[in-house]
């Protein structure tokens, strides 16, 4: 079973990934945050598989939430989410620490596929 926490700022966003990742025999939702420092706080304390995280989001953003998450646990898998699929955002996420990079428009399957790769690195 992959344990994943959902960060995104929209309520909407975490509402349609949680029921569509229920589906999945193989993920579970072990927690959901609306901001970077909740991320941070709750996968410290709930210790997820993998982090499925947008980017852009008020207060601490998904790039620094990813760096401050590695920096506390290296191994740590992150997925980010973006409406924003352009170069400099990819590399930005990259360097920070995140597995992969899933546009947010892209198709349920290739979320669903990174989400079990980023678990099995």
């Amino acid at each position: 079973m992959i344990k994943i926490l959902l960060v995104d700022d929209q309520p909407a966003v975490r509402d349609g990934l949680r029921m569509r990742l229920a589906l999945e025999p193989d993920l579970t939702i072990v927690g959901e945050a609306h901001d970077g420092q909740e991320a941070v706080i709750l996968a410290q304390a709930l210790v997820p598989d993998v982090v499925v995280m947008d980017v852009e989001m008020p207060g601490l953003d998904g790039i620094e939430a990813a760096r401050q998450l590695r920096e506390r646990d290296p191994t740590m898998a992150i997925v980010m989410l973006s409406i924003h699929c352009d170069a400099t955002t990819q590399s930005r996420a990259r360097e920070a620490g995140a597995r992969a990079f899933v546009e947010k428009r892209a198709a349920i399957d290739v979320l669903l596929a990174e989400i079990r790769r980023a678990a099995l690195v």
